[in-house]
């Protein structure tokens, strides 16, 4: 059994991504050149040297990271059909979580799960995902 027969198109994957890429560029703001590697990689890499030098180096630099979904409002986002915006309530959620301990939220890393890839309806959610992240002033990283 290969990747299409079970269920896996990657074509369409690779479509996905590429519809992704400008978004994800669009949240870059002052971290330009903190982002490492580009979206569509198995992990994003993000340098904390900008963060650290300066006239007040960070004595003792932290990495807070959360992780959160949406529940319910994916279920109403495709009863509506209207996908672009729960992306945005997810890193609302997200950030919300990284906030509370006092950290700043520097880049957002998205996961969308599916049971078939529609290159079009991710994008739309990478699309609010996307601006969540200009909202928060904080990078995608993918």
């Amino acid at each position: 059994m290969d990747y299409k027969q079970a269920g896996v198109d990657l074509a369409e994957g690779y479509r996905a991504v590429e519809k992704y890429r400008e978004l994800a560029a669009g949240t870059l703001g002052g971290f330009k050149e903190a982002v490492l590697n580009g979206i569509g990689g198995f992990a994003g890499m993000f340098s904390l040297g900008g963060l650290i030098a300066g006239p007040e180096p960070l004595e003792d630099p932290v990495l807070v990271s959360g992780t959160d979904g949406v529940g319910t409002k994916l279920d109403l986002a495709f009863r509506m059909k209207k996908y672009d915006t729960v992306g945005i309530d997810c890193v609302a959620m997200c950030v919300n979580d990284i906030l509370c301990h006092g950290a700043r939220p520097l880049f957002f890393l998205d996961y969308l799960a599916c049971g078939k890839l529609d290159a079009g309806i991710a994008a739309a959610l990478v699309k609010g995902v996307a601006a969540g992240c200009r909202e928060a002033g904080c990078v995608l990283l993918g």
